[in-house]
């Protein structure tokens, strides 16, 4: 029989897994390469996180912690749950609001967790969010390439839908190269051949 503390700790536990599983069903304007639907946001953390895996000899910094890169990767999107996604070409968006109903998710859904690792999860979602580290930087150069991949790959049919132009993809992703100058080149010729 489970001590009482630790059954209670993991009940806290169970209950914020059970949560985040709701991040399935948090759909992106990004379509799957394959361009039959839209990818969600658990899809989209996995593939950046394997991305973190394999890509990490790019990043500017000598001294990676890839690792920590993954948990950044994995825990930025959560809030999600309930800010919904904002598609980040959307002019028309207050920035500031979404940021505030990011900030309020985050406290919410990372507070089901005991304290200490409520602590830690919302240390590293401020830590992706502010930039604070060469691999919250890297993390966000991976969280912006993935979806230029899945926009090369259908041949940019969502930027088409939404009369995006190749200067407003420039403009937001040229802050790749925080994380990666190598992948910055890479993004702006992707970017170029689907312009």
């Amino acid at each position: 029989m489970l001590n009482i503390n630790f059954k209670k700790r993991l009940i806290k536990q169970i209950e914020f897994i059970v949560q985040i599983d709701k991040l399935k069903q948090v759909f992106r304007q990004t379509l799957l390469t394959d361009g039959l639907r839209k990818e969600n946001d658990a899809e989209h953390s996995w593939h950046a996180a394997i991305m973190a895996l394999l890509l990490s000899e790019y990043a500017n910094f000598a001294e990676l912690d890839v690792s920590r890169v993954i948990k950044l990767i994995l825990v930025h999107d959560l809030v999600e749950i309930d800010a919904g996604d904002v598609y980040c070409y959307d002019q028309d968006v207050n920035q500031d609001r979404v940021k505030k109903y990011e900030k309020d998710a985050a406290v919410r859904l990372f507070n089901i967790l005991p304290e200490d690792q409520a602590q830690e999860i919302l240390s590293l979602w401020e830590e992706f969010e502010e930039w604070l580290s060469p691999e919250a930087r890297f993390a966000a150069s991976l969280d912006r390439l993935q979806p230029l991949l899945h926009d090369y790959y259908t041949k940019g049919i969502v930027w088409d839908k939404n009369h995006v132009k190749s200067k407003q993809v420039m403009a937001r992703n040229k802050a790749i190269a925080d994380g990666s100058t190598i992948l910055w080149e890479y993004a702006k010729e992707i970017i170029e051949c689907i312009s």
